[in-house]
């Protein structure tokens, strides 16, 4: 390590010595998938009493209303976990937001459930030990360490950690919007885009919809001429979209819920679709695109077609403060002997959202590791001091000059 003060080498120290691995062992033990309430209800509690070492006070806030379209087209409440939120030194100079996520694609009864060596003492497997409960394990470790170091009490800030990014944070994107207010840059605890610990840079936005197609029944065989096809609008609809995708616009039509019997001219369907533009701009040529092919659609078909959904995941490309942000990550590594560098990604993360209320944020601070979202994921134990050093000395100097 060069170019470290008394200060930061003692704080960088400081942070590698917490329990992380133990931690991240422990709490990947849990399953926390984001549709298993009781699941959440554990891991929030456990993460509660880890965050409560550091000042403030932890609260678990209820998560916002949300509706899902069901295959017959009604929309039903989805209920979500709470999520902990901790404010510190709220008044302090310098503010800035931390966030991760409880969750994790793997349901209660999903088959990989284990936390397992796949290389004894190296590299640990399990689900969530990458993504991200490593990562909170760093963010706490990081922000203990900068506790304890002299001139702490000029830094403030706010920890979320949610219960539904995996499935786009929808009850908790409100509590994140209003922690982000006022701050001068964020961190997020994903793992790195690559194993080698490359940080990701620009990201599309994302958009989930469910279109409801009604049409009218008819018998298949005597008077089919009566009918309007919703699974034939549906389908055209799904083509039309497909057909549109371009340069700042990928489209992948998902699935067509509805259907019945061969000799029924089926009513209704649901198109489920997901949407990725590159940039704003992208977004609302995208917002067009629905409505334009929607109105076609119906037309042609004689059927009436609701839309439902939004873009969660607003685009983030990378803007000068941004910029700023990611080279003083790049700094601190190369002061701690860390090759850091960036590339865009086709991901989404509450960063996403974060940058979209104007706050430069890095969101890949976590461990290294890789092959998340399936059986293979795996976490590098060496990235955990490694990169707990990396937020730490970063905090630190955002707290000494309060931008980046």
């Amino acid at each position: 390590m060069r170019g470290l003060s008394a200060i930061e080498a003692e704080a960088v120290e400081r942070a590698g010595a917490e329990p992380m691995l133990d931690q991240v062992r422990a709490w990947a033990a849990v399953n926390s998938g984001s549709r298993n309430l009781g699941g959440l209800a554990a891991m929030a509690g456990l993460f509660a009493d880890a965050f409560a070492a550091l000042p403030g006070e932890v609260a678990l806030k209820e998560p916002s209303p949300f509706e899902a379209m069901e295959a017959d087209g009604s929309l039903q409440p989805v209920a979500h976990g709470r999520n902990l939120h901790l404010v510190v030194r709220p008044q302090a100079p310098v503010q800035l937001l931390f966030t991760g996520h409880m969750d994790t694609v793997f349901g209660a009864d999903h088959p990989f459930q284990q936390v397992f060596w796949r290389e004894p003492d190296r590299v640990l497997g399990g689900p969530g030990v990458a993504d991200m409960k490593g990562g909170i394990a760093i963010m706490l470790a990081a922000l203990k360490a900068v506790e304890a170091a002299p001139g702490a009490e000029r830094l403030g800030y706010e920890v979320v950690i949610n219960s539904d990014e995996e499935v786009g944070s929808p009850g908790s994107a409100a509590l994140i919007a209003g922690a982000a207010r006022g701050k001068q840059a964020a961190l997020t605890y994903e793992p790195s885009a690559l194993p080698d610990g490359t940080l990701a840079g620009a990201r599309p936005g994302s958009g989930n919809f469910s279109i409801h197609v009604e049409g009218r029944s008819a018998h298949a065989g005597r008077n089919p001429e009566d009918g309007r096809n919703a699974i034939v609008a549906a389908a055209d609809l799904a083509l039309r979209l497909a057909g549109a995708m371009g340069p700042g616009l990928s489209i992948n039509p998902a699935r067509i819920d509805g259907g019945g019997p061969n000799n029924v001219i089926p009513d209704h369907a649901v198109l489920r679709v997901n949407l990725r533009p590159a940039t704003p701009a992208d977004e609302q040529r995208a917002l067009a695109l629905l409505d334009e092919t929607i109105a076609a659609v119906a037309a042609a078909h004689e059927v009436r077609i609701a839309l439902h959904g939004g873009f969660g995941r607003p685009p983030k490309p990378l803007d000068p403060a941004a910029e700023e942000l990611f080279a003083l990550v790049r700094r601190c590594g190369a002061d701690l002997g860390q090759d850091i560098s960036w590339r865009a990604t086709g991901g989404v993360c509450d960063g996403n959202n974060i940058a979209a209320c104007g706050v430069p944020v890095v969101d890949t601070m976590g461990v290294r590791g890789g092959a998340i979202h399936s059986s293979d994921e795996y976490l590098i134990v060496d990235s955990l001091a490694e990169r707990t050093a990396l937020s730490a000395l970063t905090i630190l100097r955002l707290a000494e000059g309060g931008s980046p």
